[in-house]
């Protein structure tokens, strides 16, 4: 999980960048990023719920809304500039995963592949969604402080956990293998160091 100083630190380092870069889709990675490690997630979600048809498309206005109403602020230019970066065909619509995925900031094959293990692990179903039903025997509750003293029971702990996954105000106590990269491609903008990474992945997930 991100943790709190190193949430801090990203969201300097996104906020340092942002006054420095003249690159649009840059720009909306670092506005996104400096939330934190959900940004990029967070984002996600709120193109999801915009598409009622569930096509997985969005048209430009769309899109434009989509970037308000999470709160980020683009001049007009900047906003037509990455909808046609992303409209590769020119047909007037962006597929939000792949959007999505050139969103994500960049990592490595070696860190991809330690998160893609780590979900593999949760999804004990295998049906590519996360529940607490998966999280039962692989995420250990039991030295947490709040189970420790009697405050909570497993079933809240687990839920409290997939709620970090989740999008405040849309938890739906399900994380997807998008989310889950999602989350993690911001967790991994904040630590430099792939060896780090490597032994937070591991120690997390037992992996």
């Amino acid at each position: 999980m991100a943790t709190e100083r190193g949430n801090r630190e990203l969201k300097q380092k996104c906020k340092a960048n942002l006054a420095k870069t003249t690159d649009p889709v840059e720009k909306l990675r670092l506005q996104c990023l400096s939330r934190g490690a959900s940004g990029i997630k967070g984002i996600g979600r709120q193109f999801k719920i915009m598409d009622d048809d569930q096509s997985r498309s969005i048209d430009f206005n769309e899109f434009k809304k989509g970037i308000h109403d999470f709160g980020l602020v683009m001049d007009a230019d900047d906003v037509k500039t990455v909808f046609a970066v992303f409209d590769k065909d020119k047909s007037g619509t962006i597929d939000f995963d792949e959007f999505l995925v050139n969103l994500r900031p960049p990592m490595n094959s070696n860190r991809k592949n330690l998160i893609n293990q780590a979900f593999r692990k949760l999804d004990k179903s295998g049906d590519g969604v996360v529940t607490i039903e998966d999280l039962k025997g692989v995420y250990n509750c039991k030295k947490h402080p709040k189970y420790m003293n009697g405050e909570w029971t497993e079933e809240q702990i687990l839920r409290k956990f997939l709620d970090s996954f989740d999008t405040p105000n849309e938890a739906d106590g399900k994380i997807t293998e998008d989310e889950f990269v999602n989350y993690y491609s911001g967790v991994s903008a904040s630590i430099d160091g792939d060896a780090y990474f490597s032994l937070m992945m591991t120690n997390a997930w037992k992996l």
